[in-house]
């Protein structure tokens, strides 16, 4: 195997990665992936505290370049569904969070 074949990516660009660089995309899978699980619990309890957050978090991952675009993707879309789901409880029954009674 010549040093240029396989998924060696230094062997081809002959660049090295640095330490600054792995760990900013690995804050930004994080952020990707939190931003997700925030926004899908979000659905369920404290809309108000998730929904932005998973917005922010999703958007933050996507500016820096995430390797996982769509778990962002779908963090903002989730985080946006919470905030509409806030929105009809409010006009429904005038309540910031779920009731059963």
């Amino acid at each position: 195997m010549s040093p240029l074949t396989g998924s060696d990516t230094r062997a081809r660009t002959g660049a090295r990665p640095t330490a600054r660089t792995r760990t900013r995309t690995g804050d930004a899978d994080a952020m990707a992936v939190t931003g997700f699980v925030l926004g899908l619990v979000g659905l369920l309890v404290m809309n108000l505290i998730l929904g932005p957050t998973a917005v922010v978090l999703g958007a933050l991952a996507l500016r820096r370049r995430t390797t996982r675009p769509g778990r962002a993707r779908l963090g903002i879309a989730l985080g946006l569904a919470d905030l509409a789901v806030l929105g009809c409880l409010v006009t429904a029954d005038g309540t910031w969070s779920w009731g059963l009674a």
